[in-house]
């Protein structure tokens, strides 16, 4: 048997494992238990207040900070 017969007949089994793996996923999901969970998000009253995420200087906070990291990355501590 030549190398490049056994590397293509390795490449079909490879190829069909992945495909039996994926029809398996796939029948997993489908059968999925129907849970009746109730979750309740607002929540409300809590110590910093429901909507921080959604307050701007959080984020504006949050960008200069992330840049201000990069920064130093990228500057390498300056030591020639």
């Amino acid at each position: 048997m030549t190398r490049t017969n056994l590397l293509s007949k390795i490449q079909i089994f490879a190829m069909a494992v992945m495909a039996n793996l994926a029809v398996v996923m796939v029948r997993a999901q489908e059968k999925a238990a129907d849970l009746k969970v109730d979750v309740d998000v607002n929540k409300g009253g809590d110590a910093m207040g429901g909507d921080w995420m959604s307050n701007p200087l959080v984020w504006v906070i949050g960008a200069l900070i992330l840049i201000v990291i990069i920064a130093l990355v990228a500057r390498g501590g300056g030591n020639k």
